[in-house]
């Protein structure tokens, strides 16, 4: 006996393996979340980004707090773009970029749950790149 429910499921798998599914999903999520996050820092729609900033980054790069963060906003619009074309290498600048952010974050003393977030956002580009990988050694 099987439940019309594990039809569907098994239609899905027979069509996509999950290691592709998985790919696609983190693909997806890496490009759009730093380009729609790095067009905010034009607007601050979402929020006002310079809160996050650490004061030393302005002491390491002479630039106002909002001039700082246009140019984080370009960063961030490059590695979306990046995931979207190269996963492969695009995953590891979002890994690095995040890892900037957390200890900007870990200086700034304060939104450490924001940097647990980050950190988790971290791993995930990390396996979107061992996906990216493994997919790309398949397909070549």
């Amino acid at each position: 006996m099987t439940s019309a429910s594990a039809v569907p499921a098994q239609h899905a798998s027979a069509s996509l393996p999950a290691e592709r599914q998985a790919f696609l999903l983190l693909r997806t999520v890496f490009t759009v979340a730093p380009i729609l996050f790095g067009l905010d820092k034009f607007t601050n729609i979402l929020t006002q980004w310079t809160v996050y900033l650490a004061p030393q980054a302005t002491a390491v790069v002479p630039l106002t707090p909002q001039t700082f963060m246009y140019v984080v906003g370009v960063v961030e619009i490059i590695a979306g773009l990046a995931v979207a074309l190269q996963p492969k290498y695009g995953s590891l600048l979002v890994a690095a970029w995040l890892a900037g952010i957390i200890v900007n974050l870990l200086l700034l003393g304060s939104f450490y749950d924001v940097a647990l977030r980050d950190f988790g956002l971290l791993v995930g580009a990390l396996a979107l790149n061992r996906l990216a990988t493994g997919i790309s050694r398949t397909t070549a």
